[in-house]
């Protein structure tokens, strides 16, 4: 069973580099000519409207890899916009915290101890 978990997620791999290939970046660094939408919520929109392709075509599901690679695809890309995301929250924060690397009453407690 692992070698086909292993042979599944290497297909789903190979695709992924493939179009990252053939269209660049655009799934997580989109050009942005109409929408500013962030990425994460990009590619949440093109999750929904796969699922709603399978929705309308019945029995699409079950004849077309294709459908049901690219759904993994979106989702395996939506992770990575969402560690992507949750990076940037927790850099903000630090940076908010520290001042932007400026010492901060709060952070010097520990003159108190002297």
């Amino acid at each position: 069973m692992e070698t086909r978990i292993s042979g599944v997620c290497d297909e789903i791999k190979e695709l992924l580099i493939e179009k990252n290939k053939k269209y660049g970046n655009s799934a997580l660094n989109p050009c942005r000519v109409f929408s500013k939408a962030s990425t994460t919520e990009q590619l949440l929109v093109r999750i929904d409207d796969k699922l709603n392709r399978i929705m309308k075509g019945a029995g699409l599901l079950a004849t077309d890899e294709d459908v049901i690679n690219d759904l993994i695809g979106y989702l395996v890309l939506l992770k990575i916009s969402m560690a992507k995301d949750k990076n940037y929250e927790i850099l903000e924060s630090a940076k908010s915290l520290y001042n932007n690397g400026q010492k901060t009453d709060i952070l010097d407690h520990a003159r108190d101890f002297d």
